[in-house]
């Protein structure tokens, strides 16, 4: 075979072309463009994990801002775990939800007037028991008070001293007796606790009880009325007010009206400030 019948054109034989070189100047632009896709951010690939995904869901909002909804606020709000030393309300002002009328015998009438339970006038006891959960020690409760009418007790609160009963006299023995039924059983008109007071028709008193493991204290308006120290002395109540136990407040022969009933458990600190005396104090 000679020179010329082994050399074919380029049109018959393209496949033994060589390639044409690139000018250096493309080769080294096109290398910087690779280098550059590398360094963009990656598109959003979904993953198995779900990951890259877009957020169709709806932002969150920052820490500390508003929810725009009343209710979710609401919601929240009720969510939260209630502290337990802070004040809180037993009667909501309208209703008897949470108390029960118990039948002593002779009642008067029990009904919610003007933001106030009123215990009317009966012949002999007439009360409320509560019937939700409460404390048996350390803690404290208050309420506004007035008698309406009559000339006994008008607010007597049958109160849990761990699992012993007592009562806070309020008006009673023709209507000045104050102190503690029944201690070391004695009732309030003959024990370390009596104390006589005057009180007026149809005028509010701020009473407020606080019992600890060593003390039982209270207060009407302003003043202490009773500071009694527990170690020792045997706490119990007069049968009368038996169904009001465990907790529960009621008149006798009068018409009282209570209003602002709060209850709240003691702070260990403030536990520890009650000092400790002796019985005899």
């Amino acid at each position: 075979m000679n020179r010329q019948q082994a050399t074919c054109p380029s049109s018959v034989c393209a496949r033994s072309v060589r390639p044409a070189r690139l000018p250096l100047a493309c080769v080294l632009a096109a290398i910087a463009a690779l280098i550059a896709a590398a360094n963009l951010p990656a598109a959003d690939v979904p993953r198995a994990d779900g990951a890259g995904l877009p957020n169709t869901a709806q932002e969150k909002p920052a820490a500390g801002a508003k929810d725009e909804n009343p209710k979710a606020e609401e919601k929240k709000e009720a969510a939260r775990p209630k502290d337990p030393h802070a004040w809180r309300s037993i009667f909501d002002g309208t209703t008897l939800k949470g108390w029960k009328v118990p039948k002593f015998g002779g009642d008067g009438e029990v009904k919610v007037v003007d933001g106030a339970i009123s215990i009317g006038m009966g012949d002999g006891v007439t009360g409320i028991a509560y019937t939700g959960e409460l404390p048996k020690i350390n803690y404290e409760f208050r309420m506004q008070a007035r008698r309406m009418m009559g000339n006994d007790f008008f607010a007597t609160t049958t109160f849990p001293y761990n699992d012993d009963p007592c009562s806070l006299v309020v008006g009673g023995w023709a209507g000045a007796v104050v102190g503690l039924s029944c201690v070391d059983y004695y009732d309030a008109a003959d024990n370390i606790t009596t104390k006589y007071m005057s009180f007026k028709d149809k005028q509010w008193y701020r009473i407020r009880i606080r019992v600890s493991q060593q003390r039982i204290e209270a207060w009407i308006d302003n003043e202490k009325v009773v500071d009694l120290a527990t170690k020792g002395r045997k706490i119990s109540i007069r049968d009368e007010v038996d169904l009001c136990r465990p907790f529960g407040i009621a008149t006798w022969c009068t018409e009282g009206q209570l209003r602002k009933l709060e209850i709240r458990a003691l702070k260990p600190e403030e536990v520890e400030e009650i000092p400790v005396r002796d019985r005899w104090d």
